[in-house]
């Protein structure tokens, strides 16, 4: 059992499997509506980090084919513009939380070198091109089981401490 990192403040996770993690998975050929974490009960959704009352940090990566603290998997993102759209993208796992749901940030390859909104990562085995990557802590997600695409890979721990060290922070968690 897992503590929650929840809104609504909920006890203890039951973590579900996931099904979607099939790294040969790809979107509809017609651009449909099919994409993991896109509708649904298993939609990654964007949290207002306020609402967020306990967050309880644990590097736990576990090549299980499970998001875990620690590791960075692929999901839809919304944009931020909140008009329906957004892409599939790597968020790095920042907490475990309730149902099968974990608190998530996303990942950028633009450069964010200067902006107090990133956290410098490095390259990492999520980016098939071995770009640097940025951790994007001023937008925070809900991220289900279901919805994640696949484990790209884990940040190691001295990563996670840095990612986790601004998010408590910037928002008084941990």
């Amino acid at each position: 059992m897992r503590p929650s990192p929840t809104a609504s403040g909920g006890d203890s996770a039951r973590p579900a499997a996931a099904t979607s993690t099939d790294a040969a998975w790809r979107p509809p050929a017609d651009g449909g509506e099919e994409w993991p974490g896109r509708t649904g009960p298993s939609a990654t959704v964007e949290l207002d980090p306020a609402g967020v009352r306990r967050v309880r940090f644990a590097y736990t990566p576990e090549r299980d084919g499970e998001p875990d603290p620690g590791e960075v998997v692929w999901t839809w993102v919304p944009y931020e513009e909140r008009d329906g759209r957004g892409k599939d993208r790597p968020v790095a796992v920042v907490a475990a939380g309730a149902d099968g749901r974990f608190l998530a940030v996303q990942l950028t390859s633009k450069p964010q070198d200067g902006n107090g909104d990133a956290v410098a990562l490095g390259a990492g085995g999520w980016d098939g091109e071995g770009r640097p990557s940025w951790a994007r802590i001023d937008r925070v997600f809900l991220v289900h089981a279901e919805g994640m695409r696949r484990e790209a890979a884990s940040l190691d721990a001295e990563r996670y401490a840095l990612l986790v060290d601004a998010l408590a922070a910037r928002y008084g968690w941990g």
